[in-house]
């Protein structure tokens, strides 16, 4: 990143690293996903399509990400297990748990017409999630089998509610028929009114899903005679076990015991402390302006594979921001956000409550929510280009403790847009004129603002600070004060109060944030914002 003089702002950001030789696992899990089924009227109590994309969608991560060696699932969450030698993204708790949730919810999304071809998307999925780092496999055994107990023990309780519901009791009636009853009650439940006999449900039901990668048999190519090649990779497979966290069907595989260790003996009920352990949530400070930063994960690529245009391609910028009004409208503690090519900054209240400040929780729901906007949005502004695959971003919480450091985080990030756009566009410019990109860059080392200006100027016709302001000074976004007229932003015409804008504007000098005051008064409770 480019070199200013709030660069300190850094200092804040704080390591989450999960040390070695702990097992990282990350679990994710539908947000809000009782009213997601019912606005697409999921099929109660299991909807095996729903479940089948749960299980495409977490095949697709397995592909996408070598490090995960299984994964396990049911209903609307999944945990993945990273082989216990990763070093992925060096190991950083918050980059890891966010890239999976966003890699997630935009497969789900761009999934969805495959599983759904007859129903519509109403809005953009999300998920929460959180790293669990386990001690050893042992630790992890428990954590596994909880989870399985956990779906055993919802989809028993989830049959018999909807068959009672379905046979006309209310859901006040069902509550109460089934308060304090025990596995076998309900089986008898099931079995005396209904004529279900629970252990003949699918064992995607009552089992979950695993996925674990296995070296098949795949055809790579043909030969002159035209017949198959064939290679043996490593493919995720989906498999249905009674018990994921017994050692039968564990130390029968072997990537699973060689990349995470064996299972030595088998247990019962997980015990409470190991429970209270994986359920422990980290927090941010208290009366801290959080704010949560997300960035594109490998963007260089997927803009050329889309071919966006360079230096900047108005209409990918314009999904961004896009992108990021949903994101103030979902969350109503998010305040301000600002954005510039691949990344977003997301302000929160000083006083927010979001998730009680559970950092995994917040940072997650953010980063899935904006990914899947952006796959769910893509036609709207690339309507004659096919998304080629699912992109995905990566992101991170910092608090900062006072207006003006949060200020200087923001001017941070504007000159930051400002720097690299100025070389970005020379470079391709020069690019486009003929030099290769090495040439581009040794012909742009150690050049200062004023040199990069004369270039433009003097060989290509371009006067910087006439380009669009949304190139040099990268997007606001707030919601307005009062109803006005707006001229300037992504759309001119008459804005209602309270409505979300994108402004492109200089946010360095503080007469914005006094043009603004409702701005900071908001992040701040209420309060008036002093300077």
């Amino acid at each position: 990143m480019a070199n200013s003089k709030y660069e300190y702002v850094k200092s804040f950001e704080l390591e989450d690293e999960v040390m070695l030789p702990k097992l990282i696992v990350v679990r994710i899990d539908g947000r809000d996903f009782l009213r997601f089924s019912q606005v697409h009227e999921f099929e109660k109590p299991n909807d095996e399509t729903a479940l089948s994309l749960m299980n495409s969608c977490s095949a697709a991560v397995l592909e996408e990400f070598p490090d995960i060696i299984f994964a396990y699932g049911y209903s609307d969450e999944y945990s993945f297990v990273f082989k216990k030698t990763s070093r992925f993204y060096q190991r950083r708790a918050s980059k890891i748990l966010s890239l999976v949730a966003s890699f997630f919810a935009a497969v789900y999304v761009a999934k969805w017409k495959q599983f759904f071809p007859q129903k519509k998307l109403e809005y953009a999925p999300s998920f929460t999630s959180k790293v669990v780092s386990c001690a050893s496999a042992e630790v992890l055994q428990a954590y596994l089998a909880w989870r399985q107990q956990d779906c055993h023990a919802n989809n028993q309780y989830d049959t018999c509610f909807w068959m009672l519901v379905k046979s006309g009791k209310s859901i006040s009636e069902t509550h109460e028929v089934l308060k304090d009853t025990q596995k076998q009650q309900k089986n008898e439940l099931l079995f005396q009114n209904f004529g279900i006999n629970y252990k003949t449900l699918p064992e995607l039901f009552r089992q979950g899903s695993c996925l674990f990668k296995k070296k098949v048999e795949e055809t790579v190519k043909h030969d002159e005679n035209g017949n198959p090649v064939k290679r043996l990779r490593r493919k995720a497979v989906l498999v249905h076990s009674e018990n994921i966290a017994g050692r039968n069907f564990w130390n029968e595989q072997p990537s699973l015991y060689n990349d995470l260790g064996h299972f030595t003996k088998d247990i019962g009920k997980t015990e409470p402390e190991f429970i209270r352990s994986f359920q422990f949530e980290n927090k941010l400070l208290p009366l801290t302006w959080v704010v949560v930063r997300i960035d594109g994960c490998h963007f260089h690529r997927f803009s050329d594979v889309h071919e966006f245009e360079k230096p900047n391609d108005e209409q990918a910028l314009k999904l961004m921001n896009s992108c990021a009004v949903a994101v103030l409208k979902e969350f109503e503690d998010i305040h301000f956000a600002y954005g510039v090519s691949d990344e977003y900054s997301f302000v929160l209240k000083k006083e927010s409550e979001l998730y009680k400040r559970q950092s995994s929780k917040i940072i997650s729901a953010i980063t899935s929510f904006f990914t899947s906007t952006y796959v769910l949005q893509w036609g709207e502004f690339f309507p004659h280009k096919e998304m080629k695959y699912p992109p995905s971003f990566d992101g991170r919480a910092v608090c900062y403790p006072t207006y003006n450091i949060l200020l200087d985080y923001l001017a941070w990030r504007q000159v930051d847009c400002h720097i690299n756009n100025q070389y970005n566009t020379c470079f391709w410019m020069l690019v486009k004129s003929g030099k290769t990109k090495t040439q581009s860059q040794d012909y742009l080392k150690g050049t200062q603002t004023r040199e990069k200006n004369e270039l433009l100027s003097c060989q290509f016709g371009i006067e910087y600070n006439s380009l669009p302001l949304i190139f040099r000074m990268g997007s606001s976004v707030f919601h307005l004060k009062e109803a006005v007229a707006v001229e300037s932003g992504e759309v001119s015409g008459k804005k209602l109060k309270g409505e979300v804008v994108v402004h492109h504007c200089n946010i360095i000098e503080r007469c914005f944030w006094e043009e603004h005051p409702h701005i900071l008064s908001l992040l701040n409770s209420h309060k008036t914002a002093t300077f």
